[in-house]
């Protein structure tokens, strides 16, 4: 007899025996798939008269939506990480003290089993009850703050970025040749000259004048380049590039206080007393080595750059 016939007698008669390996982990699972608009919501058998039910995304509705669900005895939730969507509900149901869990989509379609007539809300339930479903890693309330203020800060140099290629579109237009002599255009020397130019100065060897002593070439060889046509509606062009590059540094600089400010919330790692590591911090580098205890900037790869924190927090 072959091995595949002596396993299937060997198992014939004791399907029950193990169905009854497939506990209810999580008898108190709900689901619910995340909408734009909408949340589809699944429950227990039992638990309600209607097991299913759709709330709107207002926040009064997820109000209703986290009341529902601690009538039915709902203790943990599973729910995909659609966009951004979940997270006010995330937030909600934490709240009430609901044990959320953040499932990756990929992972539920890679389950086998699925009747097309069930809901998605129904599967993640009957998964999460089944203890299928892995939450995704989401860290301290602490972090999740200073992680939006990073991403913020970064979003806000990323806008920046985009207006200093206004600019040099700009001179370029007017050919005026200023990234071709100074290796910043935003550094001291190149918004003095720029500013300089705004402020209705056109012979090349004042603005040359204007050059930063720590400049590596000459106000002779800055001045040749300073020769171009200013045209009105590239100088128009030019004086809204740099307006709006000064309105975002000064959002990155508001930025870089809240950043700071969130870092102060961190337990200190070392001290005791009034000593000086229980001092609010006033700089980075303070702030990290109050939560760590040591100069992580001192590790390659971690370094603070123009007062913000350039490890990864994303």
């Amino acid at each position: 007899m072959s091995a595949g016939k002596l396993l299937k007698k060997s198992l014939k008669g004791e399907n029950i025996k193990l169905l009854k390996h497939l506990q209810h982990i999580n008898p108190h699972a709900a689901g619910i798939d995340i909408g734009s608009r909408s949340h589809f919501v699944a429950v227990p058998e039992g638990s309600s008269e209607q097991t299913v039910r759709e709330f709107e995304s207002f926040t009064d509705d997820l109000q209703r939506l986290t009341d529902w669900l601690i009538a039915c005895g709902v203790t943990t939730v599973a729910m995909e990480a659609t966009g951004i969507y979940w997270i006010p509900l995330f937030e909600i149901l934490e709240s009430k003290a609901i044990e959320v869990k953040l499932v990756n989509a990929h992972h539920v379609k890679n389950v086998p089993g699925r009747k097309s007539d069930v809901l998605d809300c129904q599967w993640l339930q009957q998964l999460h009850t089944y203890g299928l479903l892995e939450g995704a890693f989401r860290p301290i309330e602490q972090v999740c703050a200073l992680r939006v203020y990073v991403r913020q800060r970064m979003n806000l140099v990323r806008y920046a970025s985009s207006h200093i290629q206004h600019m040099q579109k700009a001179l370029a237009q007017m050919n005026i040749q200023l990234t071709n002599v100074v290796a910043d255009i935003t550094g001291t020397t190149g918004m003095r000259i720029i500013k300089g130019i705004l402020d209705g100065e056109r012979n090349p060897q004042v603005l040359a004048g204007m050059r930063d002593n720590r400049c590596k070439n000459t106000e002779e060889t800055i001045a040749r380049s300073l020769h171009g046509n200013f045209r009105p509606e590239h100088l128009f062009s030019l004086k809204q590039a740099v307006e709006l590059y000064d309105f975002y540094q000064g959002q990155i600089a508001e930025c870089d206080k809240e950043i700071l400010s969130q870092l102060t919330t961190f337990d200190a790692v070392l001290g005791s007393g009034d000593g000086p590591d229980n001092k609010p911090p006033t700089t980075f580098a303070d702030a990290l080595h109050r939560m760590s205890g040591v100069d992580l900037t001192k590790i390659d790869g971690i370094d603070t750059i123009t007062g913000c924190v350039t490890i990864s927090l994303t």
